[in-house]
């Protein structure tokens, strides 16, 4: 076992410990906690929570609209959606509690190299990367973080020899102590205004990757964003950029065509990963990746091509940043599927890119009437379609698409005004596809 994760662990036995939030990070860190002996209280606003484990394993349980309320113990656990200076967790601190998170105590118990990365865009694909290209190497290599899987309860089996890869977010970022060896960011735009005060507030936490680390660590910068191209770090820095691409072959080593992933900001993630791990990798693994690698789930993701047109999912596209992207990778006409809760954030750039690359807009959600607004203000507006739900955009979609179309799921907006995440939203729409798949079979 890590001997300084064996010492921990050791060190929570009979300590009141309380996390707030019970998700897809946290469960494990609570089971984790009661094997360690811990007195654990579990907070999630959820009052439907189920109980069952829960009790079995003792956990105290508070839950539903009360839940926050006389937070204390002698740890505290945040939930990355929960604001740092939350009332709650001031007035815990001021009970004499320390309030950390499932992330920040991986970073002071990790054992061996951690490469993360952070971004408006790209993060997750820019981490799979890293993550396949050290693993073509000969690395034993954790994947984790704001990926999906929690790494705090796996620092026990880690060790110096090995590496970590790690998505962090804005949220997770905002109260780090610590930074990464290698801080990769990809770019910097606009999102999750809905939750930063503002866009200074934004790049702060983004900045905060590059604020601890060493002399001898390593940040890497997007040198054609101008948020990030103005970013050092505080040991080596190194851009990457349109300066690294001659005669369309990158760096002297990855010719552009080689790339399976469509739309220049998927070469910008292939660059940021190259110039992450190029000197630890050799260059035949990081061929070998850039060549193989085919995406991830929900990232503009080829679905299914039903009665000769494309489906897409582009579910992570949450902001009209990641839209505004995803439309440049698609050739000819796009139906597109966006609406859902926004960020605060303008739809105005989006809006203009729509009369060039979109043939039909079908809304959906709470932010449908905004996005139709700003589409209404663009010249040669396309055909608007309002829609109920997903389940009605698809249906429409494919009576409305014609052989050599692409339907496009690309929200601009978050999920959670009719989904619990990207991800339930994502395999709804891969569900729908696949039903007129099946239609198809049987015409």
């Amino acid at each position: 076992m890590n001997p300084a994760f064996e010492t921990y662990i050791q060190s929570l036995t009979g300590r009141d410990v309380t996390v707030i939030g019970v998700g897809v990070s946290n469960a494990p860190l609570i089971r984790m906690l009661c094997s360690a002996g811990a007195i654990v209280t579990a907070r999630d606003r959820d009052p439907d929570l189920p109980r069952e484990e829960w009790d079995d394993l003792g956990v105290r349980l508070h839950i539903g609209g009360n839940y926050l309320e006389r937070v204390g113990g002698d740890l505290v656990f945040r939930t990355p959606g929960m604001r740092p200076n939350h009332p709650a967790l001031e007035s815990a601190r001021a009970g004499g509690s320390r309030v950390t998170s499932e992330m920040e105590e991986f970073f002071a118990l990790c054992p061996c190299p951690i490469f993360g990365v952070t971004g408006s865009d790209g993060k997750t694909t820019t981490t799979s990367l890293i993550a396949d290209m050290l693993a073509n190497d000969g690395c034993t290599v954790h994947l984790g973080g704001n990926i999906g899987t929690p790494l705090l309860t796996r620092a026990a089996e880690m060790s110096p020899q090995d590496v970590c890869a790690v998505e962090l977010s804005s949220f997770q970022l905002m109260d780090m102590t610590r930074s990464p060896h290698v801080a990769v960011i990809t770019n910097l735009s606009p999102n999750h205004l809905d939750w930063h005060h503002d866009m200074d507030e934004y790049i702060a936490a983004k900045n905060r990757l590059l604020d601890f680390q060493k002399a001898g660590d390593l940040a890497v910068l997007n040198g054609d964003n101008p948020a990030t191209a103005a970013l050092h770090g505080r040991g080596q820095t190194k851009y990457f950029g349109r300066h690294m691409i001659h005669d369309d072959v990158i760096d002297g080593l990855v010719p552009v065509r080689d790339i399976r992933l469509p739309g220049w900001y998927n070469v910008e993630n292939v660059m940021a990963a190259m110039t992450a791990v190029r000197g630890t990798v050799s260059d035949e693994a990081i061929l070998e990746t850039v060549r193989t690698f085919a995406g991830v789930e929900h990232r503009n993701q080829w679905v299914a091509t039903v009665d000769g047109v494309h489906y897409y999912n582009n579910s992570i596209g949450s902001s009209p940043a990641r839209t505004v992207a995803t439309l440049h990778a698609h050739r000819g006409r796009v139906l597109l599927i966006a609406g859902g809760r926004d960020k605060k954030v303008p739809f105005d750039e989006m809006a203009r890119l729509l009369p060039n690359h979109v043939k039909v807009l079908l809304l959906i959600g709470e932010a449908a009437s905004q996005i139709e607004a700003a589409a209404r203000g663009v010249p040669n507006c396309p055909a608007l379609v309002r829609c109920g739900d997903l389940t009605e955009a698809v249906a429409q979609a494919h009576r409305l698409a014609v052989p050599g179309d692409t339907v496009l799921l690309s929200p601009a907006c978050t999920a959670y005004d009719q989904y619990k995440n990207f991800e339930e939203r994502g395999r709804h729409f891969v569900e729908l596809v696949g039903a007129l798949q099946r239609s198809e079979g049987k015409a």
